[in-house]
């Protein structure tokens, strides 16, 4: 069985034999939560590379003691995968950035598509937001990686043809394109962006915005675009080494 993990924000000088204090929401969740008591494992992570396991030592209502047994460093593979998903309606949001954290997405951008349901604005703008990168740290943990992906303000139209102007691949999702995914060429490094487009499509204007990339499609199946992403970003990691074996260092 895996041990669970918990995220700390930095581990950059802890060693073995050190002891690092869990505090916050973090150690209520092990503590009241998970029921960790004085003598089991498990690893910590600061979400930037860097894990340690240890033995907790104390447990108390809102902290936690953990002493260090073993350290290390995983170095960022390539290439890094951007995904830039229109805002989806209701609680898709959270699922797709989920499920793009669990696969691999390094770093996730909501968009305002001319056509999404959903609106970003003032407060809801400051706690949609909020929910999309707590989603993604509880994700990453569940999936037990080193780095965390980024969360990115919300984007407007213009913001991600900057994008896609400045990636070494421009990948737009859209159910009319002639050429696959599957006919892409992916670099060994470098920075690839995914833009999935609203329930209700990507419009002409965003399109001609984005000139110079060509949109791509999935298959002959039109999916929704809380799982369009995730499929799209499924199929282009399959073909880098992103899914070997991962690289550490001490």
């Amino acid at each position: 069985m895996s041990l669970p993990v918990h995220w700390v924000p930095t581990l950059v000088d802890v060693r073995p034999g050190d002891t690092v204090e869990v505090t916050g929401d973090e150690a209520h969740h092990a503590v009241a939560v998970r029921r960790l008591r004085a003598g089991e494992r498990l690893v910590l992570t600061d979400g930037a590379g860097l894990r340690v396991t240890g033995e907790v030592t104390g447990a108390h209502k809102r902290s936690l003691e953990v002493r260090v047994e073993d350290r290390e460093s995983v170095v960022r593979a390539g290439p890094w995968f951007t995904v830039v998903q229109a805002l989806p309606k209701g609680e898709r949001g959270e699922l797709a950035v989920e499920v793009l954290t669990e696969v691999g997405a390094d770093r996730i951008v909501p968009w305002a598509a001319s056509r999404s349901v959903a609106v970003w604005r003032g407060e809801r703008a400051v706690k949609s937001h909020a929910k999309w990168a707590a989603t993604a740290r509880e994700a990453a943990k569940q999936a037990r990686r080193a780095w965390f992906p980024e969360v990115a303000p919300l984007a407007s139209t213009s913001e991600v043809a900057a994008l896609l102007a400045a990636a070494d691949v421009a990948v737009v999702l859209h159910e009319e394109a002639t050429a696959t995914v599957a006919e892409l060429e992916l670099p060994a490094k470098g920075h690839v962006v995914v833009v999935v487009g609203p329930e209700g499509g990507i419009s002409a204007e965003e399109l001609e915005t984005f000139a110079g990339v060509v949109p791509v499609r999935l298959g002959s199946e039109v999916l929704r675009t809380s799982t369009a992403g995730v499929v799209a970003l499924g199929a282009l990691m399959s073909r880098t080494s992103r899914w070997g074996a991962g690289t550490t260092a001490g």
